[in-house]
């Protein structure tokens, strides 16, 4: 199935609402920015990772110290899946979550 340009936001807005709550809900202390479609995670040792929307794409980037990762919507699995690693959005954020907090997140309704 290929998206409108409406679901598209749509699903990007709602991951983006669905991993603020998931965050804001942890003990980890992570500042959150959300401006223009782009949400900024800051971590207390200042690491960043950003996840935008690339609407000509119909992808949702995350940018991170280690690449930059393009995911596309899988609507049979209902999530993000990476284009290059096949990782879902899930994933490779509990991962970097993980690494920068000592703390387990549960992102599965991502």
């Amino acid at each position: 199935m290929s998206l409108n340009n409406s679901q598209f936001h749509d699903l990007v807005d709602r991951t983006q609402r669905d991993l603020e709550d998931i965050i804001d809900n942890g003990d980890a202390d992570i500042d959150l920015e959300s401006s223009a479609g782009i949400l900024t995670l800051t971590f207390e040792n200042q690491h960043q990772v950003i996840l935008s929307r690339q609407e000509p794409l119909k992808q949702l980037w995350l940018a991170d110290r280690s690449g930059g990762f393009h995911f596309d919507y899988d609507s049979e699995q209902n999530t993000w899946v990476c284009s290059g690693t096949q990782q879902t959005l899930a994933q490779m954020l509990s991962e970097i979550l993980l690494a920068h907090t000592q703390e387990h997140f549960d992102l599965s309704s991502l």
